[in-house]
This record gives structure tokens, C-alpha cells and sequence, in this order.
């Protein structure tokens, strides 16, 4: 049979900039899917509980973003392991499912579940390889593979769940070190007092190195690492993946300094497309077009000719 058209939306506040729509809808176009992928911007979650989008027979489901990932969890009825763990809920999927075997009625069920973290595995994945968790210094010491993450919010959360689920150590930092405390409590790992010493006995402890940077930033912090993190001139066998999870600036202050010192670098951009596909999967239980989704993040997010 013909699939019936669904309604989805990225339901945030003040998203005029997000990109989400352009790559739903040219994802349902390629896949030849009837669906329609639009904008929910409003202050309080409750405006759309009560609305026409949500109560729809059409509705299927939605990309949730900055300020609703907590505020939406009440409303639905089931969670993902994911979604419970890091706390917050990325993407909402509609289900129509007999629930109880009561003249086979079919139920309405809202699954709310993260994909941000996806969005920060993957890549990292790729980027390592199969180069393992273990690594050797030039000593030939074993040495445990390390992620620092850097800032205290809830996709900061999905970055210490994505580094567990790669099996690298967490190390946390953040200005408010009560925040880098309650990371430490929920994932597990260790609190960086600061970047330097603090940082650099705290490996020298473990005997771990920095495989990956993950910053959670705003780019308006314009956070650089300090140089001896970069340099490869430490007992490391390799320099650190630094991850940027702003898509916009194309690039940060931080993405500029590490790509100038060699390191391989992922951009917001890349993780934006990769939990996008994700959320496709979920929602139409088919492959997503990932290069199609992954050409459109690209063409609004390079920075134009004229930026220069």
C-alpha cells in the first residue's frame, strides 16, 4: 500500500537557522516518501502539547532541540535507555501499536529517544579506526585511551555517553566545577581542576592519554586549547581528534587552532547529519540517503566565498 503522509517538524525556540528542514524534506524526496518536515518555534512546550501538529493523526514524530529536551519527556510514553541516560530527548517517534489485545484497537504511542550521541560516536569512530582504545607510548607503555570533555550542558551528557560506548575514559572541564562534578557522578570518570598541571597529573596518574577533545563551548567563548595538548611532542602516539559541536561559524577559534597544529577535526556540521540520519531510521524504519542528507548539512553550513 501507499505510505500516508506525515507530518514532522524540528520543534526548538528561535530555530530560523536550523538546517533540519532543508535535510528531512530532501531525505523524504529522495526516498520518495509523501511526508513534510516543517519548523515548531515556540517558548513553552505546553503550546504544542495542546495544538493542532501534535494531536494530528498525521503526526510522526519530531526533532526536539534548545530549550525542550527536557521539557518534552513528560509527555511521552515511553524512553530509550539512551534518552534516559543522558536525560534528554532528541528525537520523538509516533507509533500506532495494539497495546492490549482489547478488540485489537490501535494505540497511539510516543517513544522519545537521543540520537545526539550517534552524532558524536560515529565520527569518532571513523576517525579512530581500528586503532585501539590501548595505545603504546614511545615508551612502549600501555597507555589508557582518554576523551576530555569540555562544558556542563546536556550535550555534554550525550558526548560522556558516546565516549563510554567507545570505551575511552572521561575526563571532564568546565568553569563551574560542580557541573564537571554531576557529569563525573552520572557517567563515571575524572574532573580536570584545570588544563594544564591539574590535567596533565591527572594523566600522568592514570597513565592515560587524549584521544579526543569534545567541546560543548557556545563558539562565542572562543575556547583554544592550551599548545602542549596539541603538540605531538609528549610521550603520545598520536595527536587528539578535537571535536567542535557548533556548525555555525563553519570555523571556531578551536577548530582553527587545531587544524593549524595537524589534528584531524570534526565539525557540529558532521554530527548534525549523522544523528539526522539516525532520526530518518527511526522514523521510517528505511536507510536514510546519507549523502543526500549529508550535501545539504554541507552547502548551508561552508562558509560562502564572499565570508572570506
Amino acid at each position: 500500500g501507499l505510505c500516508p503522509p506525515k507530518n514532522y517538524a524540528i520543534l526548538g525556540h528561535n530555530i530560523a537557522y536550523s538546517v533540519s528542514p532543508q535535510m528531512h524534506n530532501a531525505a523524504f524526496k529522495t526516498t520518495s516518501l509523501p511526508h513534510v518536515y516543517s519548523r515548531l518555534d515556540v517558548e513553552d512546550v505546553e503550546e504544542i502539547i495542546s495544538g493542532e501538529f501534535w494531536n494530528d493523526e498525521r503526526f510522526g514524530g519530531l526533532s526536539v532541540t534548545i530549550p525542550h529536551k527536557q521539557n518534552i519527556m513528560p509527555h511521552l510514553d515511553i524512553l530509550s535507555d539512551a534518552a534516559k541516560e543522558i536525560g534528554s530527548v532528541n528525537t520523538v517517534i509516533v507509533k500506532d501499536e495494539v497495546i492490549e489485545e482489547v478488540d485489537d484497537e490501535l494505540t497511539r504511542v510516543l517513544y522519545g529517544d537521543n540520537t545526539d550521541w550517534i552524532g558524536i560516536h560515529k565520527p569518532i569512530s571513523r576517525r579512530m579506526g581500528s586503532s585501539s582504545v590501548e595505545g603504546e607510548n614511545k615508551d612502549g607503555q600501555q597507555q589508557r585511551g582518554c576523551a576530555l570533555i569540555l562544558g556542563g550542558g546536556g550535550t555534554a551528557r550525550a558526548a560522556a555517553y558516546a565516549a563510554a560506548k567507545l570505551g575511552l575514559d572521561r575526563i571532564y572541564y568546565n568553569r563551574t566545577p560542580s557541573k564537571a562534578e554531576e557529569l563525573a557522578n552520572t557517567f563515571g570518570g575524572d574532573v580536570a581542576s584545570d588544563l594544564e598541571d591539574g590535567l596533565g597529573s591527572l594523566l600522568d596518574e592514570k597513565n592515560g592519554e587524549i584521544k579526543v577533545v569534545i567541546s560543548t563551548l557556545p563558539a562565542a567563548a572562543e575556547f583554544e586549547l592550551p599548545a602542549w595538548m596539541l603538540d605531538g611532542s609528549s610521550s603520545r602516539s598520536t595527536k587528539p581528534i578535537i571535536f567542535d559541536v557548533n556548525y555555525k561559524p563553519y570555523n571556531t577559534k578551536l577548530l582553527l587552532q587545531a587544524e593549524k597544529a595537524g589534528c584531524a577535526v570534526v565539525r557540529g556540521s558532521e554530527m548534525l547529519w549523522e544523528q539526522g540520519v539516525s532520526q530518518f531510521e527511526l522514523w521510517t524504519g528505511r536507510t536514510a540517503p546519507y549523502k543526500v542528507m549529508k550535501d545539504v548539512v554541507l552547502e548551508n553550513c561552508l562558509p560562502k566565498e564572499e565570508d572570506h
